[in-house]
């Protein structure tokens, strides 16, 4: 399997703060079965001011861990970007890493505020798609304003942003609100990725596979595969089996 959402790298963001920590996390990683982990710590200008160029460094340093370590992780390097103003300078200035590209268009996981889908936010995905950017949006099973009303999430779909939902979700990890709205969102056929969005050992840990199970459950092996790792290889432009 393939995880395009997590927070390993260590000391970057409120996921791993020490390699010690990452490192546990990466093995855990594998041990659930994922091959390919995608980086993805915060960047939120004012809390995580991370950029392109900041997250370098730790990401060369914790990718030789990884190789002296003997962990059998590949892992590449984006973001979770959250839904500031600051996105709209950060984008030209080529300060934001990519998860990959999908259709001609490079693919940013995008978050919005636990609490709201903000106002305005269908202009923001409006403006990203003009200059070639597609939203993947992080969790949004677990924003307050779909577990009232999912629907308010149809616009962004037909907008032609894809949803990541976290595999924890599907298993009651966020409570039964957030599993009822993975599960129909799921039905709808709005998901395009399962990911395990890992900060911890303990409370957030990288596990992908009871996610999928769930989702096999739903909407059977097939699609549930294409969710872990059908999906995943193309928006990360891999090819072969």
């Amino acid at each position: 399997m393939i995880d395009l959402h997590c927070h390993l790298l260590p000391g970057v963001d409120d996921g791993a703060q020490t390699l010690e920590q990452a490192l546990a996390l990466a093995r855990l990683s594998v041990a659930d079965g994922i091959e390919h982990a995608v980086l993805t710590p915060h960047i939120y200008p004012g809390r995580y001011d991370n950029d392109l160029a900041s997250l370098q460094a730790p990401f060369q340093y914790f990718s030789a861990a990884l190789i002296d370590a003997d962990i059998p992780l590949t892992i590449s390097l984006a973001a979770e970007v959250h839904c500031t103003p600051e996105l709209l300078q950060m984008i030209p200035q080529q300060q934001i890493p990519f998860i990959g590209e999908y259709r001609g268009e490079s693919v940013l996981l995008l978050e919005f505020p636990p609490a709201q889908i903000p106002v305005g936010g269908d202009k923001l995905v409006t403006w990203l798609r003009n200059q070639q950017v597609l939203p993947l949006i992080a969790h949004p099973e677990r924003n307050k304003s779909v577990l009232r009303d999912i629907n308010v999430i149809e616009s962004f779909v037909e907008l032609g942003c894809l949803l990541q939902v976290t595999a924890g979700s599907l298993v009651g990890g966020f409570g039964p609100a957030c599993q009822r709205v993975a599960e129909e969102l799921l039905r709808r056929g709005w998901v395009s990725v399962l990911a395990t969005d890992a900060h911890n050992s303990r409370h957030r840990p990288p596990r992908m596979t009871a996610g999928y199970q769930a989702a096999s459950d739903i909407v059977g092996p097939q699609a549930a595969r294409e969710l872990v790792w059908g999906m995943p290889r193309q928006l990360l432009g891999l090819t072969g089996v």
